[in-house]
């Protein structure tokens, strides 16, 4: 299910997207949950429709009868970037449920780091739509401010940052504050956090629907500094660690660590073709040496993914 892109970009707020849907022909799936700073997911209320009806994960009893949605695909390559023991800037939409996958699988020591200063060394109990649901607070391992979870990102400790955005570059870079459009700049939320993790994360990994109005040879405006123009252009900003990682989209993979950062082609998305990513990019995407086929979820990882979005709120 493809998102159809209205013809002018707006701000993203509860009555834009109101307008949106009775305007035109929006459908959601459920990868604007990804950081889309266009199209930002407020609630299970708001939530734009889907075409099509999806069966929910906790109807399905055999976790191999599950149909894998591009949505499943992009939760696990997240979750998957999570290593064990490491402190996570959780950030908002998909990796809330990605780490709660990384959690039950193959990382039980991470740690979760929130930026309305929640910190949590086990998963919420149940699905949480926005950090601040009443879920993810209970039952955390502290409760404090945004200087309690900015401190450790400032001193070097966190391991890994979750980011969106409304563009993407070939070196990393991130916008989710203007755009250009035929009438001008059109202004999006902004940063928040983002060009904090951005600059002090040891690593940054973004979401975000692949098609090439999104992965742009060059964005609109740096909200969060990846490679810059790069090699050594974090270095000579005084930025010693982090930048951007691993960029997962809607078909695959993309991985900023050759000599000179700029994005290639790691991985694709099973359905997905080699040359439909390439055109569906705005810069020249190359395609790396040992470019592969995403894995499916695995059975730990499904049976992850059922107990904490039983109705596919984020994966359908």
């Amino acid at each position: 299910m493809d998102i159809k892109q209205p013809a002018i970009i707006v701000p993203a707020t509860s009555a834009n997207l109101l307008n949106i849907v009775a305007t035109s022909s929006i459908t959601c799936d459920g990868v604007c949950a990804a950081g889309c700073a266009g199209c930002v997911v407020f609630n299970s209320a708001n939530r734009l429709p889907h075409s099509g009806s999806v069966a929910s994960i906790s109807s399905v009893s055999d976790t191999r009868l599950l149909k894998i949605t591009v949505g499943m695909r992009m939760v696990v390559a997240a979750s998957r970037e999570i290593n064990d023991g490491e402190l996570v800037f959780v950030g908002m939409r998909l990796p809330l449920l990605a780490f709660a996958v990384a959690r039950m699988t193959h990382a039980p020591r991470a740690v979760g780091l929130y930026e309305n200063g929640v910190i949590r060394e086990e998963p919420a109990s149940d699905l949480i739509y926005t950090m601040a649901d009443i879920p993810n607070l209970n039952g955390a391992t502290f409760l404090g401010d945004m200087l309690s979870v900015m401190g450790p990102l400032a001193s070097g400790k966190v391991d890994l940052g979750f980011l969106g955005a409304a563009q993407v570059d070939e070196f990393g870079n991130l916008n989710s504050t203007r755009v250009k459009t035929t009438d001008g700049f059109v202004r999006l939320p902004g940063s928040g956090g983002a060009c904090d993790i951005a600059c002090q994360a040891n690593r940054v990994v973004a979401l975000m629907k692949h098609d090439r109005t999104r992965l742009v040879r060059k964005v609109d405006y740096v909200t969060s500094p990846g490679w810059g123009a790069g090699e050594q252009w974090r270095l000579k900003q005084g930025l010693p660690r982090g930048g951007t990682s691993c960029l997962i989209t809607t078909k695959g993979l993309i991985r900023f660590d050759s000599p000179d950062h700029a994005g290639y082609l790691a991985a694709y998305h099973a359905g997905e073709e080699i040359t439909n990513i390439q055109e569906s990019t705005g810069w020249n995407l190359t395609v790396g040496e040992n470019c592969k086929i995403t894995l499916d979820p695995t059975e730990a990882e499904l049976t992850a993914m059922r107990r904490y979005d039983p109705k596919g709120f984020w994966t359908s």
